[in-house]
Order: C-alpha cells, then sequence, then structure tokens
C-alpha cells in the first residue's frame, strides 16, 4: 500500500500526540534526476519507525539517521545529496540528480 501525504502527516501527528520523538523530512528542492518531488514527506520516530518516502534506497536510510539526531537535539537540518558529493556515491544516488530535504522536529504542541 502506497502512503498519500495526508497520512503521512496524520501519521506525525498521531505519533507526536502519542508521546513519541518525530521528526518530518520534506524534499525541498530537486535537481535532474530525482525519484521524489518536492513536497515529499518522510515521517521517522525515535526508535526508527517510518512512513512515505523522500528519495528511496539508502538516500532514505541516510535521512532516517539524521532524523535520530534531530529528534534528540531539537534542532532541524537541511541535507544534501547530489551527483558530486562523495556522500551522493555512498547513499547511492549516482543517477545525475540532487536534492535537499529539510528535517525538522515535530512537537506534540504542534501536532495538536
Amino acid at each position: 500500500m502506497i502512503s498519500t501525504e495526508t497520512d503521512i502527516l496524520r501519521a506525525a501527528e498521531e505519533w507526536a500526540a502519542a508521546g513519541r520523538g518525530v521528526a518530518i523530512a520534506t524534499v525541498v528542492e530537486t535537481w535532474g534526476s530525482a525519484p521524489r518531488p518536492v513536497g515529499s514527506h518522510l515521517v521517522i520516530d525515535g526508535e526508527g519507525n517510518f512512513l512515505g518516502s523522500v528519495s528511496g534506497g539508502c538516500v532514505e536510510g541516510a535521512v532516517v539517521a539524521e532524523a535520530a539526531d534531530v529528534i534528540a537535539d531539537g534542532r532541524p537540518r537541511t541535507l544534501e545529496f547530489g551527483v558530486a558529493d562523495e556522500a551522493a556515491w555512498k547513499v547511492g544516488l549516482s543517477c545525475g540528480g540532487r536534492i535537499k530535504v529539510y528535517v525538522e522536529p515535530v512537537r506534540a504542541e504542534a501536532a495538536r
């Protein structure tokens, strides 16, 4: 089953309201070949559970790992992956594109 953006945002709200540490990642920029469009979301909880997609493959794993830090320290981050970046090859983004992903914490108060 493919999750809709509404499902993903609803999960973020429900997980935060239930007291789980939550971060949401959003594709904010793409260039060239990118598997997901701007506005795509991935919600992640403190235990590494996630719903949605911002890219696929190893890029997603890198975003989930970074989200753990966002949940822990509460500071948002902008992540960039691209073919000119050595990190891009490590995470499997060798298709000629570039993506920028904003990862931010979701606060329980904001979820209500």
